[in-house]
């Protein structure tokens, strides 16, 4: 039904712009072009200039016919090229695809194919992989992309070019676009990026320019971030995009500082030299931090805020940082929310608590992003929110803007994870009575013992309160009388040796006699490059009745 304010009131070119993040970036080379944007090694670029170097990138990537929907493809680590590629390859409303620099060539000419890739922008590190990715590309799928080499000059290795441009002297033959435009329509496709594989089932996550442009602004809401912060880029870029934060740094004419290698040194060594503010990271790179020696982390006297996800983070982790005077900030989401999606927003009386209850309300899930429409638990057969009495199990749902389009070339996974009108994360978890989320398991993960659940999360939160314990993982162990058990995989901190028995009576003075693991195995852990614990492949170690997805 119609009223007066429908008349004569449409939008126009004066009162309406489609959300993208490309536009901080023009903005911030508007007001804050003489302000620092990248440091990497020896280059130092201006906002004005890092404008002006994806331009010249947009530019030649529209020679080659990269228009909107076009899929560009980029095997990058965290250097200036992978910032520019973030600003450049929207503003022609083609889609970014980022790929994961520890998947192996079959995987990658899949992904590839999958989505279509015309262009490769690829650093000459992963020349090797890269190179029969493209094969089987050729061979298998019969694609040929344009291919982009890229010589970071901080790489000093081996590796060869691929393809028949380099990235710099392509800059250098085109001259930048007059504007990094905005699409026409916000809900175009902005990245396809593919889930990280811990299930062994990658799918193509789409996302759109107005949600990854609201998730930029939560993150900045949600950290209370300063105009102007220094960045550090311990998260890989290819992880949803780097949570937004390539679009949150710009809106706030921040600067990134690259690193190729995600180690201690490096990080804290970047940290002491730049005055980095903010990084982000999942819980095990924090636990790097905790376990380097005191003298490598003297002379870091700015505050440091730190934001964990991408795992469950133990309660020690969190107590381990504070301890070492860095502020966590606790976030949670999927790559199917852009990232982060809800914190664990810390409230003022929770400082006068003990150590030990402030890490576990901090170690919550909390609450959506306030410009995230919705997030709670639900009872995914009834579709009925649980009850907020931090007991009644249910799966964590999100609806709203910071959502996935859906699943690229997938309909019957993408209905199926919008049932309900929600989108459905298989993240188990309770409501607390003040309705923060806290999560209680993936629903594979839950571990039946004698007609019980065990939480696999509470129990690897116990053995992370032992000081000799880098990382770890709990998976089902069949058991001929309980039907399974719960097996501990374990890392040991450098110049650490405790028994096996000594770390399960350990977990004896934390948790229920049911829930003690009945095996410790001191092996290595398999994990995704943004440190996500590969329990698949641990399950299929142990042989456990939950091996198969």
């Amino acid at each position: 039904m119609s009223s007066i304010y429908d008349q004569h009131l449409d939008r126009n070119a004066a009162n309406y712009a489609a959300l993208t993040p490309v536009n901080f970036v023009e903005r911030s080379a508007e007001v804050f072009g003489d302000l620092p944007a990248v440091i990497h090694g020896q280059r130092r670029y201006d906002w004005k200039t890092v404008r002006e170097r994806s331009a010249r990138l947009a530019a030649a990537l529209r020679s080659f016919g990269v228009a909107r929907g076009t899929t560009v493809t980029v095997m990058l680590p965290n250097t200036p090229e992978m910032v520019e590629a973030h600003y450049a390859i929207p503003a022609l409303n083609a889609v970014i695809n980022t790929l994961n620099t520890r998947l192996d060539a079959p995987l990658l000419a899949w992904q590839m194919s999958h989505c279509e890739a015309a262009v490769v922008i690829t650093d000459r590190e992963f020349a090797p992989t890269m190179r029969e990715a493209l094969r089987l590309l050729k061979d298998e799928h019969g694609r040929t992309p344009v291919v982009i080499d890229v010589d970071d000059s901080e790489y000093t290795g081996a590796g060869e070019r691929l393809g028949t441009h380099e990235y710099e002297a392509l800059l250098a033959a085109h001259a930048p676009l007059a504007t990094l435009d905005a699409p026409a329509d916000e809900w175009d496709a902005i990245a396809v990026s593919y889930t990280s594989g811990t299930t062994g089932d990658p799918k193509g996550v789409v996302t759109h320019h107005r949600g990854a442009y609201l998730n930029a602004v939560c993150n900045a809401a949600t950290w209370t971030m300063p105009h102007f912060p220094t960045y550090l880029w311990t998260l890989p870029m290819f992880h949803c995009n780097g949570w937004c934060f390539p679009w949150t740094v710009a809106m706030l004419g921040g600067t990134h500082v690259c690193l190729r290698r995600v180690e201690a040194p490096a990080i804290l060594a970047a940290m002491r030299e730049h005055g980095v503010d903010h990084y982000c990271a999942a819980p095990i790179v924090h636990n790097l931090i905790i376990a380097a020696p005191d003298e490598m982390r003297a002379g870091i006297r700015q505050k440091v805020r730190g934001m964990v996800a991408g795992a469950a983070p133990p309660a020690a982790m969190i107590e381990g940082m504070a301890k070492l005077g860095f502020d966590i900030t606790h976030v949670y989401g999927l790559t199917e929310v852009y990232g982060p999606a809800s914190v664990a927003v810390k409230r003022d009386s929770w400082a006068g608590e003990s150590l030990s209850e402030q890490a576990r309300l901090n170690g919550r899930q909390g609450v959506r992003y306030v410009l995230q429409d919705g997030m709670t638990v639900m009872d995914p057969e009834m579709m009925r929110e649980t009850p907020a009495d931090g007991q009644t199990m249910g799966e964590i749902m999100f609806r709203g803007n910071i959502v996935m389009k859906g699943y690229l070339k997938n309909p019957k996974s993408t209905d199926k994870a919008f049932e309900g009108g929600w989108f459905h994360t298989g993240d188990l978890a309770v409501m607390e009575p003040d309705r923060y989320v806290k999560i209680k398991d993936r629903s594979k993960d839950i571990i039946i013992s004698g007609g019980e659940n065990i939480s696999s999360i509470e129990v690897e939160d116990a053995l992370y309160r032992h000081p000799a314990v880098m990382a770890c993982a709990v998976v089902a162990r069949p058991h001929p009388k309980w039907g399974e058990t719960p097996l501990a995989f374990v890392e040991l901190k450098p110049g650490a040796s405790p028994s096996a028995d000594e770390l399960i009576a350990h977990c004896k003075g934390l948790l229920a006699g049911y829930k003690v693991p009945r095996e410790i195995r001191f092996e290595p852990i398999p994990k995704t490059s943004t440190g996500k614990i590969q329990k698949f492949q641990l399950r299929e170690r142990a042989k456990s009745a939950s091996a198969i997805e």
